[in-house]
């Protein structure tokens, strides 16, 4: 029943309205400096975790042809976190859950729309102003500068605009799910099992969140924060390494089988992932 068109429309609807609503709904809770530091200390792990990202794509796959190589520097850095991250935050750790997600994915965000963007138009000309504006502007980012302030300020907001807000919000789970199912029916379940799709699935579901867990533990994040960071780097390859591959002439149909290879282990990693962390 959803086309590609319809695929990009629901895609687009998720990130850029239901996603920040429900941001910006998990920042409506009391002020409290705990939280704070948390959020300030799982923004340094995230920062880690990204550089590491970026050191590892430097050597990890050269041995791969450059349309492949791309597709895995992007899904290494750019995990399938902002679809899956909040509910499965929500469900696990309620709403300051969605709080720690939306702070640990923000430098997630930053790589993904400039470094992330750079390894499939490497060989085009792309402004700085413009691409700086795309970050800074991005609508998830804009909903954490909003909520955070809500948060801050402690602001009573109209009740119109409260339940609008919670009402979107609420959407996540059940839109993020049917985008999950269109991208399973990317590719069938027959070709997707491949040396190299396995490899980068022990990367990325495996290998990275361990780090994650290391990072964690050294910067002695609290337990909700440090589950937040494990899950959140522990997600499968993101979806819109398939996007780019196909717009951008690379090897989109491995870049499919990636996403919904890691997105079916991540069924099985997932729940161990939250039970090793508490």
């Amino acid at each position: 029943m959803i086309d590609e068109n319809g695929k990009k429309c629901l895609a687009d609807l998720c990130i850029n309205v239901v996603i920040p609503c429900n941001i910006f709904k998990s920042c409506l809770i009391e002020l409290d400096a705990g939280v704070l530091k948390s959020c300030a200390m799982l923004f340094v792990s995230a920062v880690v975790m990204q550089l590491l990202c970026l050191a590892l794509n430097r050597f990890l796959f050269e041995r791969y042809d450059p349309q492949r190589k791309k597709v895995l520097q992007y899904c290494t850095i750019v995990p399938m976190s902002g679809f899956l991250g909040n509910p499965i935050a929500e469900g696990i750790y309620n709403e300051v859950g969605v709080l720690y997600t939306s702070i640990f994915l923000i430098p997630m965000r930053i790589v993904m729309w400039s470094v992330g963007t750079t390894y499939f138009v490497a060989g085009e000309t792309v402004e700085k102003k413009k691409l700086i504006k795309n970050v800074l502007t991005h609508p998830c980012l804009v909903a954490i500068y909003l909520g955070l302030l809500c948060m801050v300020t402690q602001v009573q907001l109209p009740s119109v605009i409260l339940n609008t807000v919670k009402y979107i919000g609420n959407c996540n789970s059940a839109l993020t799910m049917f985008i999950v199912g269109t991208i399973l029916t990317d590719a069938p379940l027959k070709s997707i099992v491949s040396r190299d799709t396995v490899k980068f699935s022990l990367l990325r579901l495996a290998l990275l969140p361990a780090a994650a867990l290391g990072v964690g533990l050294l910067l002695h994040l609290e337990p909700t924060a440090l589950g937040v960071s494990v899950l959140m780097t522990g997600m499968p390859a993101g979806a819109t390494a398939a996007i780019f591959a196909a717009k951008y002439g690379s090897d989109a149909p491995f870049a499919a089988r990636n996403v919904v290879f890691t997105t079916l282990l991540s069924m099985l990693t997932l729940p161990l992932w939250a039970y090793a962390v508490g």
